[in-house]
């Protein structure tokens, strides 16, 4: 037990692990929807895409960094759900071009300012020791924006998830309704790029609901799993992180895949049928 509360003696360290349980938790509840959609992908590509303007605001106007690489995520997203809804070309197409152009950008930019330092090392691979108030405030208004999000539009994206074309038919906007889902997806990961790290993040937004929806075929209850494994995934791994001397993105995505390794060993085959689709869920339909 002393072992456990040695820690929470730095408030670095408290900072942190409350980041760290909130971005797991934010992360783990978003992700629902984006393995349900089969976007796993999306992730890592926007992660890239805001790294983009993380490098470009970091380095000409730093104090509106949290800004500008949010305008730049969101333009991202809806740059890619406008090519993928107006274009033949796929939805995996649109985001290697447009987030892979993104991230060069961002390299290109600190490669000739500048590729050292804290501010590069910890959008790489994230970090607790520059948390401040400002970015925890971020992380808990995003937070919330994304659970207020999620709870108004239940029914439609429960219905855009499963079937989007008879949703459209049926008079639900499915376009509005991505586009505004790709911006709080943007939003979640820049609030979690400091304690994640940009090469991470899209880890954290597949791992947590692959293992729900490994355990569960609720919709419901995988959104509640996959939040709560989440965060235990935040807290162990920050918890590893001070222990080990590594950084603390990395711990948190370790302890997600041995989460993972441990359910499918418990689950087996089942586990793997369910995580691969949806095979049995008549709630969705409704």
């Amino acid at each position: 037990m002393e072992t456990l509360l040695a820690p929470l003696e730095y408030a670095f360290f408290q900072k942190g692990l409350l980041v760290a349980a909130l971005s797991g938790a934010l992360l783990g509840f978003i992700g629902v929807y984006i393995v349900l959609r089969g976007m796993s992908y999306i992730g890592h590509g926007l992660s890239h895409s805001i790294f983009g303007g993380f490098a470009a605001v970091q380095l000409f106007a730093a104090q509106f960094y949290f800004l500008g690489a949010a305008l730049w995520g969101i333009a991202s997203a809806l740059a890619i759900n406008g090519v993928t809804r107006r274009t033949r070309i796929g939805a995996d197409a649109a985001i290697g071009v447009i987030t892979t152009a993104s991230f060069a950008l961002g390299v290109a930019l600190f490669a000739r300012f500048g590729t050292s330092g804290p501010a590069f090392e910890n959008a790489l691979f994230g970090s607790i020791l520059g948390i401040t108030t400002a970015q925890i405030l971020a992380l808990v208004a995003v937070s919330i924006v994304a659970v207020v999000f999620v709870v108004a539009r239940y029914r439609a994206l429960l219905f855009a998830t499963f079937d989007p074309e008879v949703a459209e038919v049926s008079g639900v906007r499915v376009g509005r309704l991505e586009a505004l889902f790709m911006v709080v997806l943007s939003l979640a990961i820049l609030a979690t790029l400091t304690v994640i790290g940009v090469t991470l993040v899209a880890a954290m937004l597949v791992i947590p609901a692959v293992v729900a929806r490994m355990l569960t075929d609720s919709f419901a209850r995988m959104l509640v799993l996959s939040t709560v494994i989440g965060t235990g995934c935040g807290v162990v791994g920050m918890y590893l992180s001070y222990f080990a001397g590594v950084p603390s993105g990395t711990m948190i995505v370790l302890t997600g895949a041995a989460c993972f390794v441990v359910v499918l060993a418990l689950t087996g085959g089942r586990g793997l049928r369910r995580s691969a689709g949806l095979d049995a869920h008549p709630a969705a339909v409704a």
